[in-house]
């Protein structure tokens, strides 16, 4: 699988992929030609007839069928370390090279739709496997995805607030987001800066479920409150872990990966103002691959792909169908109708 880059520049962004493809045009040239050697002379036709069937024998027996191998270019806000994997059994299934570009921590899946939109009139992507689904959505409405079954959800997390076990008991953690405006937590909350990934869909459906001055008023609240703002949701878990936070709002994967290495944390339960993030995977329109692009589409479905990402804690369920738990329930068209106004307003609060 090859790995390309995801620099904030477009322009660099549209050059590695060039990059790439010239390499692999080199490569092709490298199997397929030989270099005729060049002399002073003609050579007679019954001998050019004959070197050129030479040549041709050769190639042949060399594998110089003129076809390259398929491959699929997909963006990707699932973390690398736990889609490399899925990627690479695909590739082994199929024989189709993936090429796979990653966001990073602090832009996540924004940059990545960014990236898309700015595409949109020449392609470079085939699939679009995102970790959230509010991007897909934006994606889809901006006619950057297929028209016909332009993309699935698959499998799901929880946005959750996660305590250090060594500083505060479960007992004594808060019960409502709405208490981390305390004074009690000044200074001992933390969360990824509100204007991307998980952690901006989730103040977006909050602005949704309590209104717009509530929910303003609790944005400022919380800023006051001198929370540490960071470059994403792991930065969260590590923090808390540590114990310079006690108290952090994060993804359930996040947690179960700080769990794994040891962190002395906890999440508490899901409440009424917990998201569901559904995973999504997408076709782009006009995809440049379009064939090896469907077989990964149906591939990323698959239920024993959701079920290796639950194993890894990558997901919690494979299904956010089955959650009887209260949870937020956006609407979805609103939210994105309303999202210009919504990220200035968080722009405003939390970028002084």
């Amino acid at each position: 699988m090859v790995v390309l880059s995801s620099e904030d520049s477009m322009t660099h962004e549209r050059l590695e992929i060039s990059k790439v493809r010239r390499l692999s045009r080199f490569r092709r040239w490298r199997g397929q030609y030989y270099e005729l050697p060049v002399t002073s002379y003609q050579l007679p036709v019954t001998s050019y007839l004959f070197s050129l069937l030479t040549w041709t024998l050769i190639c042949l027996l060399a594998g110089c069928t003129g076809n390259a191998p398929p491959f699929v270019v997909v963006y990707t806000s699932q973390d690398q370390v736990y889609a490399e994997a899925i990627l690479e059994h695909f590739t082994h299934e199929t024989g189709i090279e993936v090429r796979a570009v990653y966001d990073s921590e602090a832009v996540k899946t924004v940059g990545l739709a960014n990236r898309l939109l700015a595409e949109r009139p020449h392609p470079q992507c085939d699939i679009f496997w995102s970790n959230e689904e509010l991007r897909t959505r934006q994606l889809a409405a901006h006619d950057v995805l297929r028209e016909a079954n332009p993309w699935q959800a698959i499998g799901y997390r929880t946005r959750r607030l996660v305590i250090n076990t060594n500083r505060l008991s479960l007992a004594a953690a808060p019960a409502a987001l709405t208490d981390l405006t305390n004074a009690v937590w000044r200074g001992k909350m933390a969360l990824a800066y509100p204007l991307f990934g998980t952690t901006a869909t989730h103040f977006l459906a909050l602005r949704q479920q309590w209104g717009e001055e509530r929910w303003q008023a609790w944005c400022r609240a919380l800023q006051a409150n001198r929370p540490f703002l960071v470059d994403g949701n792991s930065v969260v878990v590590n923090l808390v872990g540590r114990g310079e936070a006690w108290i952090g709002l994060t993804d359930s994967d996040d947690i179960a990966a700080g769990r794994r290495d040891g962190l002395p944390i906890a999440e508490l339960p899901l409440t009424g103002e917990t998201l569901i993030i559904r995973n999504t995977v997408a076709v782009v329109r006009g995809a440049p691959h379009a064939a090896a692009a469907e077989k990964l589409f149906d591939y990323l479905q698959r239920v024993e792909v959701a079920e290796k990402l639950v194993i890894a804690n990558a997901l919690e369920g494979v299904s956010a169908t089955s959650l009887t738990v209260p949870a937020l329930k956006p609407d979805w068209n609103s939210l994105l109708r309303d999202l210009d106004a919504a990220t200035a307003a968080l722009k405003d609060i939390f970028l002084r």
